[in-house]
C-alpha cells in the first residue's frame, strides 16, 4: 500500500481523522496477514514501512514504530501524510535451544 493520507476534513475533528487513517493501515495489515504463506511453518509475514509528510520525505520505521511515525508527522503540523507499507516472506529463525535439546534426545537413543 502507498497511499497520501489526508490529516484535515473540514466535516470532522482532526482526531477522528487521524484515528481513521491508523484504522486504515491496521486493516491493511490485517488483511495482509491472513494471506496464504508458500510455507507457514517456517515463514510469517513482515513489513516494510516508511512514512513521512511526503514521499521524498518519508523515511524508513519499523511496523512496530508506524503509529507513533504518524503521531510525530501529524504532530509536525502536516496537513497530509505519505505511508507505504509491502508485505514480504521472512523465514522463521530457527531456535537452537530447541536443537540442542533434539541433539541430546538423539544421542541417548
Amino acid at each position: 500500500m502507498k497511499k497520501i493520507f489526508k490529516l484535515t476534513d473540514e466535516k470532522k475533528h482532526e482526531d477522528r481523522v487521524l484515528e481513521a487513517v491508523k484504522n486504515d493501515i491496521r486493516k491493511y495489515v490485517k488483511r495482509e496477514r491472513k494471506k496464504k504463506l508458500p510455507d507457514a511453518a517456517t515463514m510469517y509475514w513482515d513489513f516494510d514501512c516508511k512514512i513521512g509528510a511526503t514521499s521524498d520525505k518519508a523515511e524508513i520505521v519499523e511496523y512496530e514504530a508506524l503509529i507513533k511515525a504518524l503521531d510525530a508527522v501529524k504532530a509536525t503540523g502536516a496537513t497530509e501524510c505519505y505511508v507505504e507499507i509491502l508485505a514480504k516472506t521472512v523465514d522463521k529463525p530457527v531456535k537452537e535451544a530447541v536443537e540442542a535439546v533434539q541433539e541430546e534426545i538423539n544421542e541417548e537413543e
